[in-house]
């Protein structure tokens, strides 16, 4: 037990300077931007800021992260990491701030790998849903996660799955970043509905049948959280969608009144 502790608080710790040093990083990437460019937008700045802090937060042992061991404080942690800290982290646009940092010769190179098998087939649309809604039906749904109170490595994978898995969905919903893939509105629509869809159906699944060693009644509180905390996190997400598919087509629209006239 000494040594599960141990072990938990060691991750913790970690988890909470990486998020420290990834603040300080894009802040300072962020000046130094603004040496060669116009001005990296200050809201960027803070919304990562507030995503490091939630991350930190939720996993770092602060706060909710003390008192993990109730099903409904997981789901907490789940909300934060899986859903709010990677939309306020893809706002951000990590991506783009650090190749308008890095020197030429290192840009192509962070461009090159982007573009390279691996990470152009994690980053589809089809690709991070699956991720993202699937790692959720395997960790909820199966004996995974009674597993993670007894394996401090494994619940730190399982919550670094739930961020990037979560990061990667939502940056191939929103394309703040520049992304390889050329997916129209339309088709992430749809796959945004489904994964609406997938997510409302798990947390009625958590509900009326709750994973192993998981009261009923925690279970029922846990579902409800996820059900409509979710759907909170998800009307900014879809709300953001659908202002840059109108500002994406608005331009070809007047251009079409326009030729009409």
């Amino acid at each position: 037990m000494a040594q599960h502790l141990a072990d938990g608080s060691v991750i913790q710790f970690l988890v909470v300077v990486l998020c420290l040093a990834l603040i300080a990083a894009y802040v300072h990437a962020a000046l130094l931007s603004n040496r060669s460019y116009r001005k990296w937008p200050i809201y960027r700045t803070i919304l990562w800021i507030f995503a490091l802090l939630m991350i930190a937060f939720s996993v770092g042992g602060f706060g909710i992260a003390g008192r993990s061991h109730a099903f409904t404080d997981h789901m907490w942690i789940h909300l934060i990491l899986g859903m709010a800290a990677p939309l306020l982290a893809v706002l951000a646009a990590p991506m783009t701030l650090l190749l308008r940092t890095l020197p030429v010769a290192a840009a192509r190179k962070v461009s090159h790998f982007l573009k390279s098998p691996l990470p152009v087939f994690i980053s589809h649309p089809v690709t991070a849903g699956i991720l993202n809604t699937g790692g959720m039906f395997v960790l909820y749904r199966s004996g995974l996660y009674s597993l993670m109170d007894t394996a401090p490595l494994l619940n730190g994978l399982i919550h670094l799955h739930l961020f990037m898995a979560g990061y990667l969905f939502t940056a191939a919903i929103l394309c703040i970043d520049p992304s390889p893939h050329r997916v129209s509105y339309l088709a992430r629509a749809i796959l945004l509905i489904l994964s609406l869809a997938a997510h409302g159906i798990l947390s009625k699944m958590i509900y009326a049948f709750p994973p192993d060693g998981i009261t009923l009644a925690d279970a029922q509180s846990a579902g409800k959280l996820m059900y409509y905390g979710g759907d909170l996190v998800d009307a900014f997400l879809i709300g953001l969608f659908c202002w840059k598919w109108y500002n994406a087509a608005r331009p070809r629209q007047l251009l079409k009144e326009i030729g009409e006239k």
